[in-house]
Order: C-alpha cells, then sequence, then structure tokens
C-alpha cells in the first residue's frame, strides 16, 4: 500500500520556507507595540523567523524609519508602514496566492 502525504487544514496558510519578518519599532512607540502583537499572531499560523529591530537612538536608522513606524519588512522588501492587520501579513506570506481564511 502506498502512503499518501498529509493533507493541510482547509483554509492554512502554506509555509513558505525561510520567511524572514523584520519589525522597526522605537521606545514609546503604541501603533509598533500593535504591530508586534499582530506580527506574533501570524507568526503562530505561519512560522516565520522575526527580528525585532529598536531604532531608538540609532541615527542612520531614526532618519530611515522614525517618521515611517512601525515598518515590517518582509525577506528584505517594505511591506507595511503605520499600520498591519494580521489577515494583511498573512496574505503577504501567502505563497501560492490563495485567499486566507
Amino acid at each position: 500500500m502506498a502512503s499518501t502525504p498529509e493533507q493541510p487544514p482547509v483554509g492554512a496558510v502554506p509555509e513558505r520556507p525561510g520567511r524572514r519578518v523584520a519589525l522597526y519599532r522605537a521606545e514609546g512607540c503604541h501603533l509598533c507595540e500593535q504591530a508586534l502583537v499582530v506580527v506574533r499572531e501570524a507568526q503562530a499560523i505561519v512560522p516565520f523567523e522575526v527580528e525585532v529591530i529598536d531604532i531608538t537612538g540609532a541615527e542612520r536608522l531614526e532618519a530611515d524609519y522614525r517618521t515611517l513606524l512601525p515598518v515590517i519588512e518582509i525577506d528584505g522588501v517594505r511591506a507595511f508602514t503605520y499600520f498591519v492587520s494580521t489577515d494583511a501579513l498573512l496574505d503577504r506570506l501567502r505563497s501560492d496566492g490563495s485567499p486566507v481564511h
């Protein structure tokens, strides 16, 4: 008898190995804290690597990111600024173009 591979649950977002999400944040930024919650919620559904980068006091990072916070990059490409929802982040992370449920 040949075995068949397990099918992912209906509505599951396919995992794309090696995805990396970077969240640029600063101390005292309430939108940054909300974005981190969203990133962690998405990570619980679709595994990916997260790097949280605090720009506070880093002159170059402050110049590049301060007016856009929070900033979320996926695999080195800016994906969101100011606000992100869990559904929108999952949509950007999906690998096959199917809608997120």
